[in-house]
């Protein structure tokens, strides 16, 4: 009978004429037969099965193995005997040997009939070391696949004891090297299922034998931690993980984070290959394993692996959003590395140019998976631009994309970050900051940020950017006697010199601490300006002078010198004067008591007043007296120093006193107006007043730094409960209050009083309105009759005979920012340029430096941004859309330097005169040796790190082609299905483009 089947079978007739056949031979053979006839089937039988050159011949030998194993049972005992199946699992079978794929299949096929017989045991026995054997051999995916189906439809084959645990372990090696050849997404979905197949097994011996879980992980732990391995282990791994009872995972993480015998290396290997797993589609729990250790990393403080691996990875993790079948895990996975990477923007802005694409993918996709990602990734980049804001030109792009999105409140945005932060202690990770390689391309240096120091940071990058100021210090002779100073002297000499990309102030914090300050908490950066200020002015003044070049001036005067040389260096360059004067309304009698300032505090007008109302602001250059009636005639001149006017009522509101001139940045492609005389260059035909208004006033929707200064300058009534004590009259008395400048300083500070105390809450709340800042500014100032004409004859601009006034024009140099809505939080950062009297890359001529138009100023000097470490390039237009992109983004300390338009200026000729003579200040020969010391040590520490984590990164695994997924979705928009990114739903097509 084998006889006719071999013969049937290898015959031409087709399928179903030889099916025919067959079908007779296998009936016959359900019928009694001698041993030597069986044995003859089975052999051809098993012939068919493992040799057959076709899937009819090998079906043909599976029927005929099963009814010979069901009607002929002796028989197929004797002949599916232990020695057989050694032969086979170790030689293999026929021509092919050890080639043959079909033997497992075989011998699961033939198990089910021996399962009752005598030899039944003998073959477990047999087959639990050869399993073991075959395993420990790396059978590929598919081999793996079927030792998994036969022990898991035959448990009794597994190994026992110590064999099992051995088995385990052996079996996760095989999973590590799996790979998926093929990129078709039948051969895919064939691979995933040998992996389930395969990992299943694994469970199953898990759930009987718990002992055997931690020594499995602990070998797969070994496996994604070695550095020896020549190709990363498989992300099949994955599929072994998310089987382990999560009530495992708080112990298991203790263990290895507490495990002295790993190095930081083998973590950074093990961790970085466990977020690669991120791409393993249908894996449960694997972003609650991934996550757990980055957790238990960071209770042991080891942030220098964090650190590492967050900036190698989470540009992958982000890339993964594209897939909906691994979304929700790389998701939550990127959440916790954003979320607890607070110490650095760096891991975020890594990010920036990718967002905009993968936003407009997600609405694209339009999906209940992609809308509800979208939201929470809209919540995630909230937290970043919270945790760090002063980024207004990386930021526009993302917050454009995500501006139709849901925006968190602020107690979510703190509760977030809160409950992620590696660590509450920022000092504990003030050493990995900055990660920057070397020097901003700018050529300037940052500041280190020393836990919430950004309202310090920004303000001495304001000062060192007053370039007549930083000479002044850096000029400093040796042995000054002015500790704070020399400190500041050091600081500006490294910001200048140094070859740091920042550096830390830690040592001027320390000397310029504000006593009442609290360490770690964020601060007022204008009361630590103003606090600083006054601490080097009584510093200097109390006997540890400066001597400026002045003095060696042959142009002045002893007189003059000596008035000079009396003033502190934060007088000369910060110090301005100012008048108050208080007019009794009822004998008209005036006190006045002069004043100076360093900076201007610009209050904000009540919501109802508007400054540039319908009362006219006089031109400059026709100001007259500081109590002014409005004019019948536009162009009258007042020169009387006080006019009688009628008491306003209660309901009136004061008219504005002082007029204050403001060229205003021009729309992009237009022409800056230059100055002509001492107006703003307008239209010959338009009426000089009503034109000057449309200038000086801001849009009704917003305000203006000019609206702040005449609200500030504009009389004050004394009634009511502020009645004014008037020392003719003996009694309390109405009054009217004004103030008056009588000396500009150099450098103007005006600080925007934006933070006020709401009685309501008992909290000092922020004022989020936004300011429209003037890259010049022409302020009124009351100077003495005899300067005046002294100033007409010389010819110079900005005086007008008889009215008691002069114009001086500020340039804008610098505004610190303030992002948040309370001056107890938020962050600063700072926008600054170096202003000079001279045109940028202009000779002078005949030895007198050439002034710089408006022009000029506007478009030639560079704007910088200044964040802690980072500085950037900017541009007006930044300083001045910042708020509109960024509401809780203010200005709030500006800087202004004083044109040299006054001839009487001895300051700027004296600072001119020793800019042309010695150009850069001169360093004293110990400073410079610090400066030099450091730099060495610098470029030592570089080349030490440079090593370190050339180490590192090649320690860390191999990341694919993980912009590759981001670009496909901006180049191919053709594609369908679930192939595509932008596809939803899932489905077997969300593999494509997934690394296995």
């Amino acid at each position: 009978m084998d006889k006719i089947l071999e013969a049937v079978v290898m015959s031409s007739y087709p399928n179903n004429v030889k099916q025919g056949l067959v079908r007779r031979v296998i009936e016959a053979a359900k019928q009694p037969m001698d041993s030597e006839q069986c044995w003859s089937m089975l052999e051809l039988s098993t012939k068919l099965y493992l040799t057959g050159d076709t899937k009819y011949k090998r079906e043909i030998g599976k029927e005929v193995l099963e009814v010979y194993g069901h009607y002929h049972p002796e028989e197929f005992e004797e002949f599916f005997n232990v020695r057989f199946l050694l032969s086979l699992l170790q030689e293999g079978y026929g021509p092919l040997g050890k080639r043959s794929h079909y033997v497992l299949d075989y011998i699961q096929l033939g198990l089910q009939f021996v399962l009752e017989s005598p030899s039944a045991n003998s073959i477990f026995s047999l087959l639990r070391i050869e399993v073991l054997r075959k395993v420990c051999e790396r059978p590929s995916p598919k081999q793996c696949a079927k030792i998994s189906k036969l022990l898991t439809q035959h448990p009794q084959c597994i190994p026992t004891g110590k064999h099992q645990l051995l088995f385990c372990q052996q079996l996760i090696r095989c999973i590590g090297q799996f790979q998926c050849v093929s990129e078709g997404e039948e051969e895919i979905m064939e691979f995933l299922e040998q992996v389930n197949k395969v990992s299943g097994l694994l469970q199953r011996i898990w759930r009987t034998q718990t002992s055997a879980i931690l020594p499995s992980l602990k070998e797969l732990f070994t496996i994604i931690s070695s550095t020896e391995e020549q190709e990363a282990p498989s992300n099949a791994l994955a599929s072994v993980v998310q089987f382990v009872p999560l009530e495992l995972m708080d112990g298991v993480i203790r263990n290895l984070t507490n495990d002295d015998s790993i190095t930081d290396v083998q973590m950074m290997m093990a961790i970085g290959r466990m977020i690669d797993w991120v791409s393993w589609p249908l894996g449960k729990n694997i972003d609650k394993w991934i996550i757990a250790l980055l957790k238990g990393l960071a209770a042991v403080k080891k942030f220098s692996i964090l650190i590492e691996v967050t900036l190698s990875k989470i540009e992958k993790v982000f890339s993964k959003l594209l897939y909906p079948i691994v979304r929700e895990g790389a998701l939550s996975v990127l959440q916790y590395m954003l979320l607890s990477f607070q110490h650095s923007h760096e891991a975020f802005h890594l990010l920036l140019p990718h967002i905009p694409r993968l936003v407009a993918s997600l609405k694209k996709e339009d999906s209940n998976s992609a809308t509800s990602s979208l939201e929470q990734l809209a919540e995630l980049i909230h937290c970043m631009f919270f945790r760090f804001s002063g980024f207004p030109d990386l930021y526009e792009p993302v917050l454009e994309a995500i501006k139709a999105l849901p925006i968190p409140n602020e107690d979510r945005i703190k509760h977030l970050l809160g409950q992620n932060a590696w660590t509450s202690q920022k000092n504990e990770l003030a050493c990995f900051y900055p990660r920057l390689a070397s020097k901003s391309e700018t050529g300037k240096i940052g500041l280190i940020n020393l836990g919430n120091t950004c309202y310090m940071n920004s303000i001495i990058q304001s000062l060192f950017m007053a370039s007549d100021f930083r000479h002044s210090v850096l000029n400093l002779s040796e042995g000054n006697s002015q500790p704070l100073m020399t400190k500041l002297q050091w600081l500006f000499a490294f910001l200048e010199h140094s070859q740091r990309p920042a550096i830390s102030p830690e040592s001027f914090l320390s000397a310029s601490w504000p006593p009442w300050f609290t360490p770690g908490a964020q601060q007022d950066c204008s009361e630590y300006l103003k606090y600083l200020l006054d601490r080097l002015h009584e510093e200097e003044k109390t006997g540890k002078r400066i001597y400026q070049k002045l003095k060696e001036s042959s142009l002045t005067s002893q007189a003059v010198e000596h008035h000079y040389l009396n003033k502190t260096l934060i007088e000369k360059m910060f110090g301005g004067k100012m008048m108050t004067k208080i007019r009794c309304l009822k004998c008209l009698n005036v006190s006045s008591r002069e004043e100076v300032f360093t900076d201007l505090s610009l209050a904000f007008p009540p919501s109802d007043r508007n400054v540039c109302g319908s009362t006219p602001i006089l031109p400059v250059e026709e100001i007259g007296p500081q109590f002014i009636e409005p004019p019948e005639n536009a162009g009258q001149l007042m020169g009387s120093p006080w006019i009688q006017r009628k008491a306003p009522m209660a309901s009136d509101h004061a008219a504005p006193s002082v007029s204050v001139e403001t060229l205003c940045s021009q729309e992009q492609g237009e022409a800056a107006n230059p100055i002509r005389g001492n107006g703003v260059g307008v239209d010959a035909a338009k009426d000089p007043l009503s034109t000057f208004v449309e200038q000086a006033c801001a849009p009704k929707d917003s305000r203006s730094v000019p609206d702040l200064i005449n609200y500030f300058l504009s009389p004050e009534r004394l009634t009511a409960e502020n009645k004014y004590h008037c020392e003719k009259c003996a009694s309390l008395q109405d009054a009217e209050k004004v103030a008056e400048l009588t000396e500009g300083p150099h450098y103007l500070i005006l600080t925007l009083l934006r933070f006020s105390f709401d009685p309501r809450t008992m909290k000092r709340k922020k004022i989020l309105d936004n300011v429209s800042i003037p890259v010049v500014l022409k302020l009124p100032i009351l100077v003495a009759p005899e300067e005046t004409e002294e100033v007409c004859q010389h010819g110079k601009e900005g005086a007008v005979p008889g009215s008691g006034f002069m114009t001086v024009v500020y340039d804008l140099c610098s505004v610190v920012v303030h992002s948040g809505i309370s001056s107890e939080s938020g962050h600063y950062y700072c926008y600054s340029r170096e202003c000079t009297d001279t045109v940028p890359h202009g000779q002078p001529r005949d030895g007198v430096p050439k002034p710089a138009s408006d022009k000029q100023l506007d478009l030639e000097i560079q704007w910088y941004l200044f964040n802690d470490t980072r500085v950037s390039f900017s541009s007006f237009e930044s300083v001045s859309n910042v708020t509109s992109f960024f509401p809780k983004d203010t200005a709030y300390v500006l800087f202004y330097r004083q044109r040299p338009e006054r001839q009487s200026c001895l300051l700027h000729e004296a600072l001119a005169e020793a800019g042309r003579l010695h150009g850069e200040p001169s360093l004293h020969k110990d400073l410079m040796e610090a400066i030099s010391k450091d730099n060495i040590l610098f470029l030592q520490e570089q080349e030490k790190e440079a090593r370190n984590r050339a180490a590192y990164i090649s320690a860390l695994p191999k990341s694919p082609l993980w912009w590759r997924d981001l670009d496909r979705d901006k180049d191919d928009d053709s594609s369908s299905g679930g192939c595509s990114p932008a596809a939803g739903g899932g489905g077997s097509g969300s593999f494509h483009g997934l690394v296995f």
